[in-house]
């Protein structure tokens, strides 16, 4: 009979997976590897998402991969910006085409109507090649004249999110850092080209991704690995590397999958206070979110609200303003629970202001 694991004995293997029930003493490239990328469109946020899942976590440290080329920020999983490995980068990004083409088209299928793609891929190399770093805008004026109907926003979106592999440029994503996305081609930045896909027509790098996903989400549902990585073209790869895999049922019954030798804790493991970051993939990385987030409190997730977890579930939203971070429960919380939120609260603001504050206001909870 297979086992049904229960909303708490979820909570407890995705925190332990997220790297949430207990800090890691990892180097911030491997986490970034582990988690399968960060989604990262706010460019600030991944340091806040290391910082609750590193021991010494120090923000130089991420900064410096960037400007290193060991990590990158670009346009994958959901069509979405993520902070990712360069290798996996490199590795991922040509099983994502189809996926991220036809993610552009659903919003901007009427103003590219009839516009040929692979021309329109091919003039926009032809401007990227004098290796000039280029805005989303920028990029799309150059090719204007010769199309003008689509306008410069379907036409940029759907050159750098799409159709040519781009990186986002430092200062972008560094940390205390502000500056404009400036784009170029993935290839000419870590001078090696992306994997092309097996010419056999076998898929390596989706059953990679089944593994890679539940490593760092499992157990979950095919349903939830589609969610994490927006392709639909993945039931072969399941079904490839199934054999590798073990099965559970969640209390919906759901067929879940995982790596046999994953952590799946004790739903009885305390979990600590964790403050993660917007659109943090711990709670966007499934089509279930009820493992984290409850349904009342759902639309928080994709509103980018910050959550606090409390006792692994969102149980209050978070602000940083000058030197303050300013918690408003969603619940009311015990006096253990104030106080452990207050704790954890000022190292974040001190992690956040470079150590000059700690303080932390505690607002009323949300009513209702």
């Amino acid at each position: 009979m297979t086992a049904v694991l229960d909303a708490r004995a979820l909570n407890r293997a995705t925190l332990a997976r997220q790297l949430l029930l207990e800090r890691a003493d990892v180097p911030a490239l491997d986490a970034v590897a582990h988690l399968g990328g960060m989604q990262a469109q706010e460019p600030q946020e991944p340091f806040v998402g290391l910082w609750s899942r590193l021991r010494a976590f120090d923000p130089a440290e991420l900064s410096d991969l960037l400007v290193g080329r060991r990590v990158v920020r670009t346009h994958l999983m959901r069509r979405t910006v993520h902070l990712v490995t360069a290798d996996d980068a490199l590795a991922w990004r040509a099983r994502h085409d189809a996926m991220l083409r036809q993610r552009v088209l659903g919003t901007y299928r009427r103003e590219l109507d009839g516009v040929d793609l692979d021309e329109l891929a091919a003039a926009g190399r032809a401007v990227l090649a004098d290796g000039e770093p280029r805005s989303m805008p920028e990029l799309a004026r150059a090719l204007a004249d010769r199309w003008p109907d689509p306008g410069p926003r379907a036409l940029g979106e759907m050159l750098v999110a799409a159709l040519i592999p781009m990186v986002q440029l430092p200062p972008r994503g560094l940390w205390r850092a502000k500056g404009g996305v400036r784009n170029v081609p993935v290839s000419s930045w870590l001078g090696r080209e992306i994997d092309p896909p097996a010419a056999d027509g076998t898929d390596p790098v989706g059953r990679a991704l089944v593994r890679r996903y539940l490593a760092a989400f499992g157990p979950a549902a095919s349903a939830d690995l589609r969610a994490w990585c927006g392709l639909a073209g993945l039931p072969a790869a399941v079904a490839a590397v199934r054999e590798e895999l073990v099965g559970f049922r969640d209390e919906r019954g759901r067929e879940l999958l995982d790596l046999p030798d994953a952590p799946r804790p004790d739903p009885a493991t305390p979990a600590p206070m964790r403050f993660l970051p917007a659109f943090d993939n711990a709670i966007l990385g499934f089509q279930d979110r009820g493992r984290i987030i409850d349904d009342a409190h759902r639309g928080l997730s994709v509103t980018g609200a910050r959550v606090v977890l409390v006792d692994g579930r969102a149980a209050a939203t978070w602000t940083a303003k000058a030197g303050t971070v300013t918690v408003t429960p969603l619940r009311a919380f015990s006096r253990a629970e104030r106080a452990a939120v207050a704790e954890e609260g000022q190292a974040l603001a001190s992690f956040l202001s470079d150590g000059e504050s700690d303080r932390v206001e505690l607002a009323a909870a949300v009513s209702g």
